[in-house]
């Protein structure tokens, strides 16, 4: 297949089915969803398309935003919006201090599922949540694929190649700025999906960034 510089990198995945003659226009992206796993969602988000879910985790610490940020943030959800906010994540030890870190921090309560759901409890979640925060994970992917807005974070990898599609103008995305201070370069002279995963890059975003992508959503 043929190189597309600074193409998304699920747009060049698609490019071998193309080159295999496959219909890449009328994707439909969504996953299964059991009934069971819906009935999940409906007892934690009674109402539909309200709920703000914030999955905090990445595979990749140092892509991860500071719980102070995500208890700032929340506070603000559930005191000016007036809408509850989810926590949710897997059940590692550090996705559960991190969520434990998050409450800690809040002035107000949140629900914290996070390692108590199952992955297909979670799609059933982000089906119908009104959006997503969260770093570059595979929960903005997922959300994404249902048409749940997502608010991406994005400082040490580049919204432009790894972010949701369908969701990158939702996403903060502080990745040049990174480029700049971390590389001393601008972000295009870096190898197309260099990550720049290094101590403060995500300390980048600020809460008001977060809030102001938000808030058209809510």
């Amino acid at each position: 297949i043929d190189a597309v510089p600074f193409q998304h990198q699920a747009q060049a995945l698609l490019e071998f089915a193309k080159a295999l003659d496959a219909d890449c226009k009328s994707l439909d992206r969504r996953l299964p969803v059991a009934e069971s796993a819906r009935a999940f969602a409906v007892q934690h988000q009674p109402r539909e398309k309200y709920a703000v879910l914030i999955s905090p985790a990445s595979s990749h610490s140092q892509r991860n935003w500071h719980a102070d940020g995500y208890a700032r943030v929340a506070d603000h959800i559930q005191e000016h919006c007036e809408r509850p906010v989810i926590l949710v994540g897997g059940p590692s030890v550090q996705e559960r201090q991190l969520g434990e870190a998050i409450e800690a921090s809040m002035q107000t309560t949140p629900v914290n599922l996070i390692g108590k759901d199952t992955l297909s409890e979670l799609l059933a979640m982000l089906e119908r949540a009104a959006c997503l925060i969260t770093p570059d994970s595979g929960p903005a992917h997922l959300a994404a694929s249902f048409g749940t807005p997502v608010v991406g974070l994005y400082a040490a990898t580049w919204a432009r190649r790894s972010g949701p599609l369908g969701s990158l103008e939702h996403c903060v995305d502080e990745y040049p700025t990174a480029a700049r201070r971390f590389m001393n370069t601008e972000p295009e002279g870096l190898r197309w999906g260099r990550r720049i995963e290094r101590p403060g890059v995500m300390d980048l975003i600020s809460v008001d960034q977060v809030i102001a992508r938000l808030s058209p959503l809510l």
